[in-house]
């Protein structure tokens, strides 16, 4: 299972209401182009700054890890938010 956290900056966001919408399209896009779960984590009070986290369980650990960096750089190539600082984690059972 890997585990990623995405630091995220709004820098043109100028409230709570408008983060939430930029945040559910992400999530909405990232979860559909890549199968993947899809929490906010951290910073929910925050209007400008948000952590979102990404769960995938597969057998293949440079699959997890190959899928999780590729889904940091879809969020940057969005243009809704920058990336600010990620962090990729693995769980073995």
């Amino acid at each position: 299972m890997g585990v990623l956290k995405i630091c995220l900056f709004l820098p043109e966001n100028h409230s709570l209401k408008g983060k939430r919408g930029a945040l559910k399209r992400i999530q909405a896009r990232v979860a559909n182009q890549f199968n993947v779960s899809t929490a906010e984590c951290g910073d929910q009070n925050l209007w400008q700054s948000a952590i979102l986290g990404f769960g995938l369980i597969g057998t293949h650990k440079e699959i997890i890890e190959k899928t999780l960096h590729s889904i940091v750089d879809f969020v940057d190539q969005m243009g809704l938010a920058q990336v600010a600082d990620s962090d990729i984690e693995f769980f073995h059972c």
